[in-house]
């Protein structure tokens, strides 16, 4: 059985901070999850701290899941996906880490939300949620 052929990836960026130590983290960075199409359905990718919630999503092929989650006040960005030869780099198993693998991401370096974000858009764009 052969993996689905993937055609994009968005990561959503969230502020919720269910975890104390997540308000460490910059706000409206604190979690991230992974959208993925194959251009007929769409499957959510959710790294929780007790789990990994994984679901195909009932929504018509042409629905602009990345807008509807801009629409809501989330930061998204698209991402390239990759599939490099070789084993990933140790990393501690966060949301980053998560997501940086199931796009293919290798940078050591990126360890948080916001520096994921920083990462994929080459770090031109102004934080959407400045601390206050």
């Amino acid at each position: 059985m052969s993996a689905p052929p993937w055609t994009a990836a968005w990561i959503v960026y969230r502020g919720e901070a269910p975890l104390w130590w997540l308000r460490l983290l910059k706000p409206g960075f604190r979690h991230c999850l992974a959208l993925l199409t194959d251009g007929r359905r769409w499957v959510a990718v959710d790294p929780l701290a007790g789990f990994t919630d994984i679901a195909v999503l009932d929504l018509p092929a042409d629905f602009d899941l990345p807008g509807w989650y801009r629409a809501q006040g989330l930061t998204v960005d698209a991402a390239p996906l990759r599939r490099p030869a070789g084993p990933a780099p140790w990393g501690p198993f966060t949301c980053v880490e998560a997501v940086k693998r199931l796009i293919g991401l290798r940078a050591r370096r990126v360890l948080t939300p916001w520096q994921l974000h920083r990462h994929l858009t080459g770090g031109d764009r102004a934080c959407p949620h400045p601390q206050p």
